[in-house]
């Protein structure tokens, strides 16, 4: 590689290293972006998977944290081509009745069954609206949300960031005692199946089992984002994120060069800083002997989190889910009951499977026009599973759906899977399959990767880590990446201070 110099270079395209690369140019570095692949995107991209003409997005694709991130909604990306989509209702959960009752765990437990089997619980963006749907629920889910969503605005940046010192102290308390506690704790101020049953799906996005510490704080997050921004996905695909980022980025004087994978640090050019949007395995891989023993230690103990099995179809019509709300959601939830989902998920991080795992449905191209020819649809899912697993849970996925939509596997014109082992193929941060950076628990929730003074510095001097594995973890919001870059730029200032003061 030929450069000239750079003030600093950023490894990684994904969503937090664009943002890393964008908050450092935006304050007058000069950064080159570096990106192993063809294509920039990390978990943002899209692809014609199945047939010509469908298009699916490979790995993020339904984006309320894109919406509600601070940084990203402070970017002109409309500028640059983003357009969200908003489905009438964020969520819905299916409420009916197992294939074979045998099959629950619970099947006993008189509160786990459901009256209606053509129920569903619903997330609607108005959270008026969703309580009253909940009945006798309505008064706690009020309780619970109102104040919150009423502080959001004045405590997001914290929250959705390392620890610090809060602006608002009692506002970020409030929201911490809820945040910190497991969703199981949460569960329990509601009283009806089909509430605990919405809560549970929303919680089971944290990967981990629903009775960890700190497991409602994803739950609690995703829910608030839906009440205030929704959960959009953008027009043309989860590509047109990273487009309109670099987009953005190069519009302010960065420079983006793919096809450059690093292996070690010589190949990088000189700089003042480097930012990492890697795992910490691979930052091991290329800056292992210049991190400090205890450093590399720490690392080498992270520990990721249970991964992925996804399937992408291409379908002759809509899936034809008996409750029709469901049609109207770009995702839907499926598993069943809160006590089948924590199940599910607590089966997955002990390194087994289950027949009925919980599955998280996507249905952009009801909304979205351009992601499959006329009159045809794609349709995306993915179940939780051990981490490494490379056991095939096509047949479960889309026995999940048949249940609530029969007639589904009629629609199928082609099928496209990815294990894994497909996934980390694809996209090398996912180690195992761990789609969001590694295992959600208190120990790493908040001093993930390392317990350090800042999560974002290596032990090496100029060397910083950026990526999902860092707070607030995972998800499309890019604040991983804007975290480290004002870290790095408050290290590169206040040495630049000392530097000019007179001895």
């Amino acid at each position: 590689m030929t450069h000239t110099d750079f003030d600093a270079v950023v490894v990684g395209s994904g969503p937090n290293g664009l943002a890393a690369a964008i908050t450092l140019q935006r304050k007058g570095l000069s950064v080159l972006l570096l990106e192993a692949k063809e294509t920039i995107g990390g978990g943002m991209r899209t692809e014609s998977l199945t047939l010509p003409g469908f298009l699916h997005d490979v790995c993020s694709a339904i984006h309320p944290m894109a919406a509600a991130s601070p940084f990203l909604q402070s970017l002109p990306l409309e500028e640059f081509g983003l357009e969200y989509i908003h489905p009438p209702i964020c969520v819905a959960h299916p409420l009916g009745q197992r294939e074979n009752p045998h099959e629950n765990p619970h099947e006993n437990e008189r509160e786990n069954q459901f009256e209606d089997q053509h129920d569903a619980a619903l997330l609607y963006r108005s959270l008026n609206r969703t309580a009253t749907l909940l009945g006798q629920d309505a008064t706690a889910y009020h309780k619970l949300y109102d104040p919150l969503i009423r502080h959001w605005p004045d405590i997001a940046t914290d929250a959705l960031g390392p620890l610090s010192i809060p602006r608002h102290p009692l506002q970020m308390a409030r929201f911490g005692r809820h945040a910190l506690a497991s969703a199981a704790t949460t569960a329990k101020r509601f009283q009806t199946a089909k509430a605990k049953a919405l809560w549970a799906g929303l919680a089971a996005h944290a990967v981990a089992p629903l009775n960890n510490i700190a497991t409602s704080a994803v739950g609690l997050v995703l829910t608030i984002a839906g009440h205030t921004v929704g959960w959009p996905f953008p027009k043309g695909g989860s590509i047109m994120i990273a487009q309109a980022m670099a987009e953005y980025f190069k519009s302010l004087g960065g420079k983006i060069e793919t096809n450059t994978p690093i292996h070690n640090l010589k190949q990088l050019p000189a700089t003042k800083v480097v930012l990492f949007d890697l795992s910490p395995r691979q930052l091991l891989a290329i800056a292992g002997q210049d991190l400090s023993g205890t450093y590399r230690h720490q690392l080498e103990k992270y520990r990721y989190g249970p991964g992925v099995f996804k399937v992408d179809w291409a379908l002759d019509s809509p899936i034809p889910f008996t409750n029709l709300h469901c049609r109207q959601a770009g995702t839907v939830h499926l598993g069943g009951t809160w006590e089948e989902i924590a199940f599910s998920e607590r089966e997955a991080w002990n390194g087994r499977h289950t027949d009925n795992p919980f599955t998280l449905v996507a249905q952009q191209s009801l909304f979205d026009p351009t992601r499959a020819p006329k009159s045809r649809h794609t349709a995306y899912a993915y179940c939780h599973v051990p981490n490494g697993s490379t056991l095939d849970r096509t047949e479960l996925i889309e026995r999940q759906i048949e249940r609530v939509a029969p007639g589904f596997r009629d629609r199928i014109l082609a099928r496209h899977t990815m294990d894994t082992a497909a996934l980390e193929s694809y996209n090398a941060n996912y180690i195992g399959g761990d789609v969001i950076g590694g295992a959600v628990d208190i120990r790493q929730l908040f001093t993930r990767p390392a317990l350090r003074s800042s999560p974002y510095r290596t032990s090496a001097k100029g060397l910083y880590i950026c990526s999902a594995s860092t707070p607030p973890g995972g998800g499309v919001h890019g604040l991983c990446g804007y975290h480290a870059a004002q870290r790095a730029l408050k290290d590169l200032f206040s040495e630049s201070q000392q530097a000019a003061t007179p001895v």
